[in-house]
């Protein structure tokens, strides 16, 4: 039955450098910051904003996105750290990130960056950063693979992954980091192609809408593949990351309705 399944060993650890011991998750976040400037740095040349400004935005991001992450965690899968350990909510370094709340914190930070400069409306800011947020979606995926961890559940799919840090006998699983990754590598690709025709100046808000409705619908059809992280899920009709994205998905719906009735004033 499990004859062709692949066995992934990685240590989530690539080496140690003096006092150093770099991780591939920290290395891959690093990289989607990296690539997001790069392709930022791009549209912010093509329609002649200043660097200086992209910068500061990458500032706003970078802590919106770590602090989201990890409070969204806290608060949506281990919320009694809030009581047991305070300390602990905010120790990034430990791991625990959950995506919806780095959605929730990007979004914080966007507007932050809006209200210090207002002349970058949250439209026009939201399109550009959902191409550059699908970009990211794919390397923080290849870290969850790496550290072999949001596993899927028993296949028997040819590419199934023998998760050997996780189950002490061989078990093919999904890979369902891979299919995320490749989700969002798709939607970098369509939605870049869309910014370049010009859909982000015609119409203002259907690259997020896109961007939010596809992202999270496929985010909650992967959960049916995937292990449940918390055991309180065992309680819950769907688990946590679905009930998470239904929101999101709404949201892309009314920006998408919204971008068909904009005029290129957004």
């Amino acid at each position: 039955m499990f004859a062709t399944m692949i066995e992934w060993n990685v240590d989530p650890v690539i080496g140690t450098i003096g006092p150093l011991s770099p991780r591939w998750y920290g290395v891959l976040f690093a990289t989607a910051f990296m690539l997001s400037y790069m392709t930022m740095k791009r549209v912010f040349q093509a329609e002649k904003k200043p660097l200086v400004d992209l910068d500061r935005l990458t500032l706003y991001m970078m802590f919106g996105t770590v602090l989201g992450a990890r409070l969204g965690h806290v608060l949506f899968y281990e919320p009694s750290l809030i009581l047991d350990d305070p300390f602990e909510v905010i120790a990034i370094w430990h791991g625990g990130l959950a995506s919806h709340g780095g959605a929730l914190g990007i979004i914080t930070g966007l507007f932050l960056f809006h209200r210090a400069l207002p002349s970058y409306s949250m439209l026009w800011l939201l399109d550009r950063l959902a191409i550059m947020a699908a970009l990211s979606g794919m390397c923080i995926r290849l870290g969850n693979l790496m550290n072999s961890e949001i596993i899927g559940r028993p296949t028997d799919v040819p590419w199934g992954f023998w998760f050997m840090r996780v189950d002490a006998e061989p078990l093919a699983r999904h890979p369902t980091q891979i299919y995320e990754a490749l989700v969002c590598l798709a939607l970098f690709i369509g939605l870049w192609r869309l910014y370049r025709s010009g859909v982000a100046t015609r119409r203002p808000g259907m690259i997020i809408g896109l961007f939010m409705v596809l992202l999270f619908t496929s985010r909650f059809l992967i959960e049916f593949l995937k292990e449940r992280q918390v055991d309180f899920e065992a309680t819950l009709p769907i688990d946590m990351g679905q009930i998470l994205s239904i929101p999101f998905i709404a949201a892309g719906l009314v920006f998408l309705l919204r971008s068909r009735r904009q005029t290129g004033n957004g």
